[in-house]
């Protein structure tokens, strides 16, 4: 699904990214992991092209698109949730669900032209039912009309997440999804991503709660200032001396 061969991001003098390999298997859920400052949300944006790479090649499903515009690789089924919540929040949570899918709707001049006001377009008919499905997945089909800055938290963390199934993605990027979450509430996201991924969705996710990461994931890679230190299923890397000593210091 996706393939990250020898990456590297530098800010000036600084490498956030320092020639990192990855590889994503489709039906995966696959965790990329490490300390503050690991360089994990760099990767995101690399993945999404939000930053170009400084060097390295970056493939989705064996297509070539290292710097390419975030819309391109949208477009190809890339999806991602932000550890900042970045929702437009003067809209209802159903309309924010419905901007998502403009990258799977038609539209033109001609069709603008042709609207009338009394009558809803199939297209929209069809993007609101889409919309109103995936907010009842993620548990929000009763906040459907609230606007997004009313929204709880949690709330808003659940309709970014149906803002990125909108999309319909292959591959969906999860920034720190259970930030800010109860106990039960990270349970029930793990079941939410389990679920997202029966319906064929590759997920990547970025996440500090290694309880989720361990129950979650089937594989499980680790970066430390910028470089991977170790990947493999979740109970072999919660034991490798270079995980345990990144985490909690050198004699870990």
């Amino acid at each position: 699904m996706l393939e990250i061969r020898r990456v590297r991001k530098q800010f000036g003098g600084f490498t956030a990214v320092d020639d990192v390999d990855v590889t994503v298997e489709v039906g995966t859920i696959h965790a990329l992991i490490g300390p503050n400052g690991a360089g994990k949300t760099t990767v995101f944006n690399l993945v999404t092209g939000v930053l170009p790479p400084t060097s390295g090649r970056i493939a989705f499903r064996g297509t070539d698109v290292t710097g390419w515009r975030p819309d391109r690789i949208t477009g190809l089924g890339v999806a991602r949730t932000f550890q900042n919540i970045r929702l437009f929040r003067e809209m209802t949570a159903v309309e924010n669900a419905m901007v998502a899918r403009h990258c799977r709707t038609r539209g033109g001049f001609l069709r603008a032209l042709a609207r009338l006001p009394w009558r809803e377009p199939v297209s929209e008919r069809e993007t609101r039912r889409r919309a109103e499905e995936l907010l009842e997945v993620v548990g929000l089909s009763g906040r459907r009309d609230a606007l997004a800055e009313d929204l709880s938290l949690v709330e808003q963390r659940r309709l970014e997440l149906a803002r990125a199934l909108a999309v319909e993605p292959a591959l969906l990027l999860l920034d720190e999804p259970a930030a800010g979450m109860t106990p039960p509430e990270i349970r029930e996201l793990n079941r939410l991503i389990r679920k997202i991924r029966e319906t064929g969705v590759t997920v990547l996710l970025t996440e500090h709660h290694m309880s989720l990461v361990m129950e979650v994931s089937d594989v499980v890679t680790v970066l430390s200032y910028g470089r991977k230190i170790a990947e493999g299923p979740p109970a072999a890397v919660r034991r490798h001396p270079r995980v345990l000593e990144a985490y909690l210091g050198p004699g870990a």
